[in-house]
């Protein structure tokens, strides 16, 4: 666990991929497999986060042209609008205790989120999340700044932009290599593998 103590910190910085937001991409492949009349196991064999899902996610390609990688990739003939219903079907609600936890953060400093994440899916959760999302002053998107966790540059964009001395900043991340990332960058860094690793962080910096 990272040394934290009241008063070591200025803002903290959230993932919301499995730390804010619940995320089961089995869903994804149900509904797709679905849709196709094939077994899930035979999407599950083929998909891979390719170039092309990295371009998604920093705004480099349209949703039509990923979607249109997709069905190259998995080998099944459905339309946007169905790859769409499944793209969107992961989000399986807030982490256990995140309702509680972010408000109480808030009253002591600024909140900001750092997620690696494509139009679609922000179009969706903004919708179906916004109060809680409401207590971050605001978000950096991977397919809104161009720029993509665990990249130096990424890391480097979003402290220039909180203002906030990046050993100031405690970054919570489900992902070893975004951790990693963070750390090099000189961010102190939480690996989230539970809800109680936010909760148990929280409370050392007095919140």
């Amino acid at each position: 666990m990272t040394s934290l103590s009241p008063g070591s910190a200025d803002a903290l910085l959230f993932d919301l991929g499995r730390v804010v937001l619940d995320i089961d991409f089995s869903k994804a492949i149900a509904c797709w497999a679905g849709h196709a009349g094939c077994q899930p196991e035979a999407i599950v064999a083929r998909y891979v986060r390719d170039e092309a899902y990295r371009l998604h996610e920093v705004g480099k390609i349209s949703d039509e042209d990923y979607f249109a990688s997709l069905r190259a990739s998995l080998g099944i003939g459905i339309s946007d609008a169905q790859f769409l219903e499944g793209w969107n079907a992961i989000f399986a609600g807030e982490m256990p205790d995140i309702a509680e936890l972010l408000p109480r953060a808030a009253k002591q400093m600024p909140l900001y989120a750092f997620s690696n994440t494509n139009r679609p899916h922000v179009d969706y959760f903004s919708k179906e999340y916004g109060e809680l999302l409401g207590h971050f002053r605001a978000l950096y998107l991977s397919s809104s700044i161009g720029l993509r966790k665990p990249d130096a540059e990424a890391f480097d964009h979003v402290v220039a932009a909180i203002g906030v001395p990046a050993a100031r900043i405690v970054f919570f991340d489900d992902l070893a290599e975004n951790i990693e990332g963070a750390r090099s960058r000189g961010l102190t860094a939480v690996h989230v593998t539970s809800p109680r690793d936010v909760e148990n962080a929280l409370k050392a910096l007095g919140i």
